[in-house]
């Protein structure tokens, strides 16, 4: 029984731990339980093809930008630095470029800004805009390592600080233990390989206004 007591607490600690350290930042609008997202394919800097799907496994921060908008090339460098800090096997920052004007005007900007640790994603026909929802940019989401939405941020925002940092890497460490947990705990024969875990709603529209001279795709 004490052994039973002990594992059921360190579960409830695994689950509230976000909850009990760093508070959600301004504007930062999380789900009482993650939803799933539709499958949404882009291409890399090379042009291959590219989904969510390939990040399984890895917490994200899908941020959903453009070059021609202002408050995502101020933003974008704090991406870069937020990327440096807890990029790695465990986690990806996935800025996805919707410029039309392809993947090019997007390398440039990259080089006159000083990107350094972001990798390149682009998707010229703006359908990650329909398919997420995404009235107005930047929007940025947050996916756990089964590729469910577990909260987003509509507007520009400093990735980088002390505080947006413990928040996500609370998400993070959280993540990673309650995976071990399932591990441990669930009999391989409940879980088939190769299949997610439940479903959750579909992600609701997310709004914001669009500093730009150019509107959205």
């Amino acid at each position: 029984m004490r052994s039973l007591a002990v594992a059921l607490f360190a579960v409830v600690l695994s689950l509230a731990g976000p909850a009990l350290g760093a508070e959600a930042p301004q504007n930062f609008v999380v789900h009482q339980e993650p939803r799933a997202l539709p499958e949404l394919w882009f291409r890399d800097g090379d042009g291959h093809p590219k989904s969510l799907a390939d990040f399984h496994g890895k917490v994200v921060v899908l941020n959903v930008w453009a070059t021609w908008c202002g408050p995502c090339r101020k933003e974008m460098p704090t991406l870069d630095r937020l990327q440096a800090e807890l990029g790695g096997s465990g986690f990806e920052v996935v800025a996805l470029s919707i410029d039309r004007a392809g993947v090019d005007v997007v390398r440039k900007f990259f080089g006159e800004i000083g990107i350094r640790n972001l990798a390149l994603y682009i998707d010229e026909s703006g359908k990650a805009l329909r398919e997420l929802g995404i009235f107005g940019l930047p929007a940025t989401l947050l996916i756990d390592r089964e590729g469910r939405e577990i909260g987003h941020l509509v507007g520009p925002a400093d990735w980088d600080t002390p505080e947006m940092i413990a928040f996500i890497r609370g998400h993070l460490d959280q993540n990673s233990s309650s995976e071990k947990t399932e591990q441990q705990n669930v009999p391989a024969a409940d879980v088939p390989p190769g299949r997610d875990r439940g479903s959750a709603p579909a992600p609701e529209g997310r709004s914001a206004k669009i500093e730009s001279k150019e509107k959205a795709p």
